[in-house]
This record gives structure tokens, C-alpha cells and sequence, in this order.
């Protein structure tokens, strides 16, 4: 069965099908892409194609991204960040994500032959707060759920993007209520389920992303009920990205991608098999 390409309530999505796909339903994945290379729904299916994974894995276009990209470049983007890093671009990017999911989810279910079993979501980078979000809100059972170099808290995301701006963020009362919605360590105990997670950290990402990884892991450890369910796992040499610049149309894998997509792989069979 070939990849196939859509939209789903109005996302643009990149479905590719199962390992030894037959007629029948088979679980769902759905995925975030990053802000950085691979920044498309296509491009990170290219780079992270789980195709060991016995299940349908459906990557969603993230706003103003992909077939949503506005004169099919990534300058409106800059711009938002510019004018303001957090509430113009990271957090509403984020909500508008998470937001959209249950309708998207609806439709995908109507378009793909998916069985009606709990979802499993995958987020990396920004997607990463994105999964996360979805996981919080509850407003849709989650099955399983795997970060790449997750955005887990926001404040370390508006650090990262202060060089497009050319000067440091100046936080007001408003921002940093925004950021404290999107601060996951500090929102941990907001998690009404405890769904399998697996966090992947790129040994030379951010210093702060990793900081911030590894404190969701231990936050998340000390309240779930089975604290082993809670996995972190360190890729030799993975930096940031899952992809070269510019990271908007499909690539050939990067070595590291292909750790990180062996990784995610194994424990997805696993999730599957359990």
C-alpha cells in the first residue's frame, strides 16, 4: 500500500500504512513534527518512518507548516517569532495543534481503516509540547506516547528562538502565564492517565532541552503508579534536528534519525504487542 496524503479536518497529513498491512484495521499513530529540519508532515515521515511498526503511522502538519506554509516558505513563521517568540508563534502554534487533534483524529478515522483502539502520539521538538498538551487535556485517550527532543518546557523554547528576534524576550504577566501552561515538569501531576512514555534526548541537544527532558522523566517516574513505564533513552551524537536544512521536502535518513526511528520502532512493537 502506498503512502497516501490528505487532510483531516482541514490538516494536511502524510499516512503511511502498516508493516504487513492486510484488510483489516490496524492501530493508529499520530505524529508532531518538529519547527526545525524536518519541519513538513512529509519531510518528517522521511525522516522518522517507524515502518517496522505493525501500525498506521499518520504525521500531522503542524500549523503554517507544509501544505499550510504561507507562499510555500517558512518567512511568515520567522516573522511570528520575531514580533513575538512566545505569544505569537510557540504557544499558539502549540494550542492550535493540540486543538485541532480530536477533529482530526475523527476524520482520520473515517478516511484510513484504523481499528477504535486508544491512539498512540508521537512529538518532536515543539510537537513534543504538542503530544504533551494533547495528554493533558484528556479530551482524548492516549495509548502510548514517545518525545524526540521534546519542548517540554516552553521558557527553554522562547531561549532558543530570542536569536531570530536579535534581542532578549521581554516576558510580561501574559507571557508568563502562557509559559507556565505550557511548563510540563511543573504540570506533571496534571496527567489524569499514566499511558507508557518514552523519551528520546539527543545527547548533543540543547543543554536546556535535555535538562528539561530529563526532569519530566523523574516528575513523571515519581507519580505514576508503574515507574518503569516512564523510559529514557540518550542518542550517541544526535543534535537537534532530525534532518539537514532546509528540511522541508523528503530526504534520505540521517544516521542518527535511523537510531532514533530503531529506537522508537522496537519500543512501538512492544507498546503494540503488550
Amino acid at each position: 500500500m502506498e503512502t497516501i496524503t490528505g487532510t483531516a479536518a482541514g490538516v494536511p497529513f502524510t499516512a503511511l500504512p502498516p508493516a504487513g498491512a492486510g484488510d483489516g484495521p490496524a492501530p493508529l499513530i499520530v505524529t508532531w513534527h518538529m519547527l526545525d529540519a524536518p519541519r513538513t508532515d512529509a519531510a518528517f515521515a522521511a525522516a522518522l518512518p517507524m515502518t517496522g511498526v505493525p501500525a498506521w503511522r499518520v504525521h500531522l502538519g503542524m500549523p503554517m507548516c507544509g501544505a499550510r506554509m504561507v507562499d510555500g516558505g517558512v518567512d511568515a513563521v520567522i516573522e511570528l517569532a520575531r514580533e513575538d517568540a512566545l505569544m505569537a508563534f510557540l504557544a499558539p502554534f502549540t494550542h492550535q495543534a493540540a486543538a485541532e487533534f480530536p477533529a482530526a483524529l475523527t476524520a482520520l478515522r473515517e478516511q484510513l481503516p484504523v481499528d477504535d483502539e486508544l491512539v498512540g502520539v508521537l512529538g518532536a521538538s515543539l510537537g513534543g509540547a504538542v503530544a504533551l498538551q494533547v495528554l493533558a487535556a484528556g479530551e482524548v485517550p492516549i495509548a502510548s506516547v514517545a518525545l524526540v527532543n521534546p519542548a517540554v518546557r516552553i521558557r527553554s523554547a522562547v531561549g532558543l528562538v530570542e536569536d531570530l528576534a536579535g534581542r532578549a524576550y521581554r516576558w510580561t504577566a501574559e507571557s508568563r502565564t502562557a509559559a507556565d501552561e505550557l511548563d510540563f515538569v511543573a504540570r506533571a501531576g496534571d496527567f489524569t492517565t499514566q499511558p507508557p512514555l518514552l523519551l528520546v534526548s539527543g545527547e548533543r541537544d540543547h543543554p536546556e532541552l535535555r535538562t528539561d527532558a530529563a526532569a519530566l522523566v523523574d516528575a513523571l517516574r515519581e507519580r505514576y503508579a508503574h515507574p518503569e513505564e516512564v523510559e529514557l533513552v540518550t542518542v550517541a551524537d544526535l543534535a537537534h534536528p532530525l534532518a539537514d536544512e532546509p528540511g522541508l521536502e523528503p530526504a534520505p535518513q540521517l544516521p542518527t534519525a535511523r537510531v532514533v526511528d530503531e529506537v522508537v520502532t522496537r519500543w512501538w512493537r512492544r507498546q503494540l504487542a503488550g
